[in-house]
């Protein structure tokens, strides 16, 4: 502001540097860990558990699950289409197929709601963009359902009309704590570890950088760098020389 519109000269600003956030290794679970974690999401009402395990299983966040629509899925090429991600982004990731017939289970159950909804007049969604105005059809089509909708209609506050909202996210970051505790995992444990637990894994599972850049959405490929520090065995995979003697 000083230099550029006030044109007024500061010596002291230079060499002037940003604040920066310090730097924190995200918790990852290990493989046992996860296994633990999800034995005791069994009991979770759908569709929370397969909300949460298609966190790990895919590396999505909690909200891009929560709002995924039935137009993203693509159960025939095993992939799931993750529109306006963090930083306004698209990205593909892989639908595993230990999860096929549970998707396919929960889509045949959202078509019948959706058929009720139909009915009652209760089937626009919300949608992004002002797409309701551009298509003013689409926010009743199978298309732009979500896949998690919630059991119970909703007033949107902003239309006040009364519709299915999503999965309520609290309901899945609750589960995940309980089964977490339950499990006796001492880390602190979240959705989005799943994610960090995700990116990890698939790296010591040998695919490289970039290919993990791209299923988790990282435009800069330094974001993802931070896995790999993960990955080091101990202090950078030094043998301590305690264990030379």
């Amino acid at each position: 502001m000083y230099r550029e519109v006030l044109a007024v000269d500061l010596p002291w600003l230079d060499g002037f540097e940003r604040s920066k956030k310090p730097q924190r290794l995200p918790v990852v679970l290990t493989p046992l860990e996860v296994q633990a974690l999800l034995r005791e999401t069994d009991g979770a009402p759908e569709p929370v558990g397969l909300i949460i395990r298609l966190l790990y299983g895919t590396g999505m966040r909690l909200m891009e699950a929560v709002r995924l629509r039935v137009k993203d899925v693509e159960l025939a090429r095993q992939e799931i289409i993750v529109r306006d991600g963090k930083g306004g982004k698209d990205r593909v990731t892989m639908l595993p197929d230990s999860l096929l017939e549970a998707l396919r289970v929960q889509l045949a159950l959202r078509r019948e709601w959706h058929e009720q909804d139909i009915k009652l007049g209760k089937a626009n969604v919300w949608l992004p963009d002002a797409l309701a105005v551009k298509y003013p059809n689409a926010a009743s089509e199978w298309g732009w359902q979500y896949v998690f909708a919630a059991i119970n209609y909703s007033i949107d506050p902003r239309s006040k009309a009364q519709r299915r909202h999503h999965v309520d996210e609290k309901q899945v970051q609750r589960y995940v704590k309980r089964a977490a505790l339950a499990a006796g995992i001492a880390k602190p444990t979240s959705p989005h570890t799943l994610r960090h637990s995700f990116a990890t894994h698939i790296l010591q599972a040998g695919y490289d950088i970039r290919t993990v850049q791209e299923l988790l959405g990282h435009s800069d490929v330094s974001t993802t760098m931070i896995y790999t520090h993960v990955l080091n065995k101990g202090g950078k995979a030094v043998v301590s020389p305690l264990d030379n003697l």
